[in-house]
């Protein structure tokens, strides 16, 4: 008898299915996107990737870089707390292969069953006018120093930013056993 099944029967369960579709608004082309979900102590991943990383993709037409990225996440719960969230961090990669940060992003996945269409908008830290001029002959960003910084505390909202593009996704969402189970959604 496998974890799975010791948690199958004894929680209620959340199916994450979808995709990350792509990127747009971003003033660098060729990029890919980092990607993981975080989640509280009352959740447990019974399969699936909890991160993972898409191709790099050059746009020849448009703006927009697709990378289709499959998300199959399977998740069991005792409650609400902690509902899982997707962080973001979209890079563009030179022509020498050498990879900076474009932006992060977060958002919440849905809490209602269904398909869902999500954008989730991104920004980068800004250095002082010194580092922002070095940036844009020399090249490379600003990175945070703790990436758990892009979902939790108010840290998050003193940090000095700039608006970069948007990561579009697509996630289907199933319930199941929640209201078998007292959690009430």
């Amino acid at each position: 008898m496998g974890v799975y099944s010791i948690y199958r029967y004894n929680m209620a369960e959340l199916h994450i299915i979808g995709q990350i579709v792509g990127a747009s608004g971003f003033p660098e082309s060729c990029l890919f996107c980092k990607w993981g979900v975080h989640t509280g102590a009352a959740w447990r991943l019974l399969s699936g990737l909890r991160e993972g990383q898409t191709q790099v993709d050059l746009p020849q037409i448009g703006e927009m870089a697709y990378w289709s990225h499959p998300i199959d996440l399977h998740y069991a719960t005792k409650g609400l707390q902690g509902w899982p969230s997707l962080h973001l961090q979209v890079w563009h990669q030179d022509s020498f292969g050498r990879s900076e940060l474009c932006g992060y992003g977060y958002c919440h996945v849905p809490s209602s069953p269904g398909h869902h269409r999500i954008s989730c908008a991104t920004w980068r830290p800004l250095g002082t006018w010194q580092e922002q001029l070095v940036q844009k002959f020399i090249g490379g960003g600003h990175q945070l120093r703790k990436p758990d910084l892009i979902y939790s505390g108010a840290d998050r909202y003193r940090l000095n930013t700039e608006a970069m593009g948007t990561v579009e996704l697509e996630l289907d969402i199933i319930l199941r056993h929640f209201d078998k189970y007292g959690v009430n959604s």
